[in-house]
């Protein structure tokens, strides 16, 4: 994926190639662990013309000079792939061209620098989460009873998903008076919960397949969704079997309610302003920002310590 301030061909992009421009940084977004596109030490207009005598610089985000480095592969043309692409990767990687215009008259040699500039981001897919709202019964809103139910309800749910490396998060409720026209005044517990595919085990499972990632854990949050689904489908029976200390809470029927939303992986974060081609996106956070859990937003630090893509701390 590639953003570049004035419009480029879209066949550019198709063919794996992205190209400099010298008023714009271009941005680069490379997923991680694949090969980035390679990064073309011109403009488009320049890349129609004849160059004379070219030479090409490329310098990494540490300044270093990529010219035999193991993980880059370089072309005489003035290509440059990043291989493997990892998060700490990201950053800045310029390129300068040098080459010669030959005036056609007196045939003096002219040299010429130009510079680019590509920020490459290492992203992520987001990681899909669901939230989860449900309503009971109960006879009272002050009743120690409720609390104890929603502790139960937590532990049942975590147990039957956690097979998945998945499990229950940011629970809470709030209970509710309700006048009803035939049933005059009832109580009603509304709860709110998050399948959260991160939890404990999780980061075993992207060691064990690290390219295919929140492919495995969306995966995993999906089934577990939906064995939550088939439990409340089935909630009559539970409640009498698995609640018998606090009979008088009931499932209302038709309350559960389950939306997916997005999550990142800590060092990771969505911005749809500053990576607006990549709105999608779980993006590295940059320096001076972080990211310490599975939210979307890279925080950003009070004091600059995160010098380094992908903190998962300020320090």
């Amino acid at each position: 994926r590639a953003e570049q301030k004035e419009k480029q061909s879209i066949d550019l992009i198709g063919k794996n190639e992205v190209y400099g421009d010298t008023k714009h940084e271009v941005n680069v977004y490379v997923k991680v662990f694949t090969n980035s596109p390679f990064l073309v030490c011109m403009d488009l207009a320049l890349s129609q013309e004849r160059i004379i005598d070219p030479n090409y610089l490329w310098m990494g985000p540490d300044g270093r000079d990529l010219q035999g480095q193991s993980y880059v592969n370089l072309t005489d043309t003035g290509k440059m792939m990043v291989m493997g692409f990892m998060v700490s990767m990201s950053g800045a990687y310029t390129c300068t061209l040098s080459h010669k215009v030959i005036e056609t008259t007196t045939q003096q040699e002219i040299e010429m620098l130009e510079a680019y500039k590509f920020m490459v981001y290492a992203y992520r897919e987001a990681d899909h989460a669901y939230q989860v709202s449900v309503r009971f019964s109960t006879t009272g809103c002050s009743l120690r009873s409720n609390d104890l139910f929603i502790e139960e309800l937590k532990k049942i749910l975590n147990s039957s998903i956690s097979h998945l490396t998945c499990h229950i998060t940011e629970p809470s409720y709030k209970c509710h008076s309700i006048r009803t026209p035939r049933n005059g005044l009832q109580y009603e517990l509304f709860v709110n919960f998050l399948v959260n595919p991160l939890a404990p085990g999780w980061e075993e499972v992207c060691h064990e397949i690290p390219y295919d990632c929140e492919e495995v854990t969306n995966r995993r949050v999906r089934q577990a969704a939906e064995r939550i689904g088939k439990f409340f489908r089935l909630l009559g029976h539970v409640l009498k079997d698995d609640f018998q200390a606090v009979p008088r809470i009931q499932y209302v029927d038709n309350s559960f309610f389950m939306t997916p939303i997005d999550s990142c992986q800590p060092g990771f974060g969505k911005n749809h302003h500053t990576h607006q081609n990549c709105a999608s996106c779980c993006v590295v956070c940059g320096p001076g920002t972080y990211s310490p859990n599975n939210e979307v937003t890279c925080q950003t630090c009070a004091r600059p310590q995160a010098r380094m893509y992908g903190a998962k701390s300020c320090y």
